[in-house]
């Protein structure tokens, strides 16, 4: 029997996001930072692209000040939807804490396990510190700016989660990441590298882990780059990529499905947009590669994301 979905996040997402929107009285950012290099709303809720973290602090506040940001984002691939949103707090552009709710429409995957209608949803909370430099006062030299993150992730009880446990896989689990960020403020271009700890199976959607088979159980050390160019001070355009660990094809073939559930790294090519320095709205094309095989006729998984984000 399918277990109820509880949504216990989505009342506290409105009710941050109203508070975004309204402001945060005295503790908002009133002078804020140079337009898009906050970066925006990833879909894990951090600041930086649309899919990795930048070691960029998120929301407009500068030294001395708080900020807050709020983002709803949207991803439409050839068998898959992912609906996201959620919102996040700097603190005098040194921590950043951020909250986020990821709704994932299994489609065709859902019919073909007798599960029509199936969804997987997700909260993840995240927290970011920036340890060395500064990527607007450093502009003028080699070093970049430097931050460390975590991100605890939970999937909701849904009607996969038999079929997870007999993968092995676990329904929460913990990302570490190390990012550097670097501001070239005069070309306008920015370039971040992230190096992610984990184990999680597709960004967590598909729990974390395998053991099934003698499946690698442990994390792994899975790299991510960004690349932005600012074509004037308010377009940017650019690229990222994301290594994603494949650690359920092995459980997978032990389960009968050869390489049924392969994960791919993931890709985009994004164009991001600020009409004023408080909304900011980015469109990509995204390239996921395969999301279970098995149910998609080894499709790669590519399609359109848009995101929107409002941020004092």
């Amino acid at each position: 029997m399918r277990m109820p979905t509880r949504r216990p996040l989505h009342t506290t997402l409105c009710l941050c996001m109203a508070a975004a929107v309204f402001g945060l009285g005295s503790a908002r950012a009133d002078t804020g930072k140079l337009v898009l290099t906050g970066g925006v709303s990833s879909v894990e809720g951090a600041s930086g692209g649309g899919i990795s973290p930048w070691a960029v602090i998120g929301t407009q506040a500068t030294e001395g000040e708080t900020g807050v940001a709020a983002y709803v984002s949207r991803a439409t691939t050839d068998d898959y939807r992912l609906n996201a949103a959620g919102v996040a707090v700097g603190f005098r552009d040194r921590l950043e804490l951020s909250l986020g709710h990821q709704d994932f429409d299994t489609g065709v995957t859902g019919i073909l396990l007798g599960l029509p209608g199936l969804h997987l949803r997700q909260d993840i909370v995240g927290a970011k510190l920036r340890v060395a430099g500064d990527a607007i006062l450093d502009s003028d030299t080699l070093m970049p700016q430097i931050a460390v993150g975590l991100q605890y992730k939970r999937l909701h009880r849904s009607g996969l989660d038999g079929t997870l446990n007999d993968l092995g896989a676990r329904r929460d689990g913990l990302d570490a990441y190390v990012s550097a960020t670097k501001l070239f403020l005069a070309q306008g271009i920015l370039v971040n590298g992230t190096l992610r700890a984990t184990r999680a199976n597709q960004n967590g959607l598909l729990g974390h882990g395998a053991r099934l088979g003698g499946a690698d159980n442990g994390y792994e050390l899975q790299p991510e780059l960004s690349v932005a160019w600012l074509l004037r001070r308010n377009l940017a355009i650019g690229f990222e990529y994301r290594g994603m660990p494949n650690k359920l094809q092995r459980a997978g073939a032990a389960a009968g499905l050869g390489d049924g559930l392969r994960a791919d790294d993931w890709k985009d090519i994004f164009v991001a947009w600020s009409p004023s320095r408080n909304v900011s709205i980015t469109a990509a094309y995204v390239s996921l590669g395969r999301v279970v095989p098995a149910t998609t006729g080894n499709r790669k998984q590519s399609g359109a994301y848009v995101s929107a984000q409002i941020a004092f």
